[in-house]
């Protein structure tokens, strides 16, 4: 997953205000109390990222994707 790809997710799944807002506020437990601004910059994955967001914030599988998106294979190691 690319960021574009990323930020695509967030819009379409969360909205554009209320995403770029969650985006910037809230911290992701997973990924030591870093918001998603501050993972991206750091240079983690963004498809960790996503899936790591989507599960703080309860989005099921079948929402997680949105409409026109696949959903990219984990890297090695995550998860564990």
């Amino acid at each position: 997953m690319r960021e574009r790809e990323f930020w695509e997710l967030v819009d379409e799944v969360f909205g554009h205000g209320y995403g770029r807002s969650l985006s910037r506020d809230q911290r992701l437990l997973k990924l030591d109390g870093m918001t998603v601004v501050e993972a991206l910059a750091a240079g983690e994955q963004p498809r960790v990222i996503w899936n790591v967001l989507c599960d703080q914030m309860d989005v099921p599988d079948d929402r997680r994707w949105g409409r026109d998106h696949q959903a990219p294979p984990l890297p090695a190691g995550f998860g564990r």
